[in-house]
């Protein structure tokens, strides 16, 4: 795990090496014997970020646990030595489909744990869930499943489940809300909703909305100011499966209405021009504002920057889906232990993040004077040099500085 907090690049994409006595060489075959070997479960390996969970949930959520869910495309073009790639759009977008769910802190949207990866491979879907490979499934039936393993688990706080626009799917809001499970999501502008009992499209009832000032908030690096509305509405019209039987589309299927709640959030400039809006729905209590519910889905970004700062896995080198999978559990933990340092608030805590980031030698901006990346790149700096000096002693690091730097480190 300590190797992993350093990021890979492009030009060293394999495992890092700590700097003792052991060499590179030795680090990547250790790697390549792990992670191809078949009694790794990747169900087992996952398990210590679920057993975290717990723990997290009471540290720094106040009455929610948010998840949130996503999908991302892991391009390896030209790794033509994998030979389980998945061709996703076109010929040269091939590689591997990421789905990932993490579970972010309701009271500051910092990121948590990643306690679903599923890795999508040209056969199956290798997945933390479960000890055994599954079959594909469309993207809203496999989250449905990821959803549904998530709320067995039976945590103290309940968890709301936070999807962008491809969740929009009124089939599966319907088999949500059977079960028991919280959603939010980023509805389209145009299928219905019926308002005081008269079908509308959700970005016409918007206009007709009295919006309250939510505050500033950052909208491309630039202060903007939120407003929020919101109303009840319900949702009746049929649902329209996207899946097929002996090659014809399934016909629509009619369903019990639904009651939820349409929450619009606008940005809007100095001169009241509106730069973007939000249509959110959602089956989450009333007790729960709409700008609360506005900043749970601002917080959705976060696991953006996670996939960011995971995009690092296309330089990755193993042979197949499978040992990439875990991998990437392995980063997912050391991600978790800069997360839970980047979350924590106490003054000993802040100092060391500090510090980190000065270890780092990464530039900062003023108003972000603590990052994720410089924290993993000052935690590597840190390894390394407890690494260095449990090997060599101050006298002869001297002595390798003084050859390099006669006049700085000489006698």
């Amino acid at each position: 795990m300590q190797q992993h907090v350093r990021s890979a690049q492009a030009l060293a994409a394999g495992i890092a090496a700590l700097p003792d006595t052991r060499s590179s060489a030795a680090y990547t075959q250790a790697a390549w014997r792990f992670l191809n070997n078949d009694r790794v479960r990747l169900s087992e390996l996952a398990k210590p970020l679920v057993s975290a969970v717990p723990q997290l949930l009471e540290a720094h959520c106040e009455r929610y646990g948010l998840v949130m869910h996503d999908w991302s495309r892991l391009n390896f073009s030209r790794h033509t030595s994998k030979t389980d790639r998945l061709k996703m759009t076109h010929k040269s977008d091939v590689g591997y489909e990421l789905q990932s769910s993490v579970l972010v802190s309701d009271a500051s949207g910092k990121p948590l744990v990643p306690v679903v990866h599923n890795l999508v491979n040209n056969a199956q879907v290798h997945t933390t869930m479960h000890a055994r490979a599954r079959a594909h499934q469309n993207h809203l039936d496999e989250l449905s499943e990821r959803i549904s393993w998530l709320q067995a688990r039976g945590w103290d706080k309940p968890l709301v489940h936070i999807v962008d626009r491809e969740g929009d799917s009124v089939a599966h809001w319907r088999q949500w809300s059977a079960q028991g499970s919280q959603f939010l999501v980023r509805a389209k502008d145009d299928p219905q909703v019926c308002f005081e009992g008269i079908p509308v499209e959700p970005k016409k009832l918007a206009e007709r909305l009295a919006y309250q000032n939510a505050g500033d908030v950052l909208y491309h690096g630039r202060t903007a100011h939120q407003t929020i509305a919101q109303a009840p509405v319900m949702i009746k019209r049929t649902a329209k499966p996207k899946r097929r039987v002996d090659g014809k589309r399934i016909a629509p299927v009619a369903g019990e209405p639904l009651a939820l709640r349409l929450v619009v959030s606008r940005i809007c400039d100095d001169q009241g021009q509106v730069l973007a809006q939000w249509l959110l729905l959602t089956n989450v209590s009333d007790e729960v504002d709409a700008t609360t519910i506005a900043r749970w889905y601002y917080y959705r970004w976060q696991i953006e920057s996670m996939f960011k700062l995971l995009k690092q896995v296309e330089d990755w080198l193993q042979d197949d889906a499978l040992a990439i999978a875990k991998r990437l559990v392995v980063a997912s933990c050391a991600c978790v232990m800069v997360w839970q340092l980047a979350a924590a608030t106490s003054p000993q805590a802040l100092e060391v993040q500090h510090f980190l980031v000065r270890l780092s030698g990464r530039q900062t901006k003023r108003r972000r004077p603590v990052t994720v990346p410089a924290l993993f790149a000052g935690m590597w700096m840190l390894f390394s040099t407890l690494t260095l000096l449990e090997h060599y002693d101050l006298d002869q690091l001297k002595q390798y500085a003084q050859s390099i730097f006669p006049n700085r480190y000489g006698p």
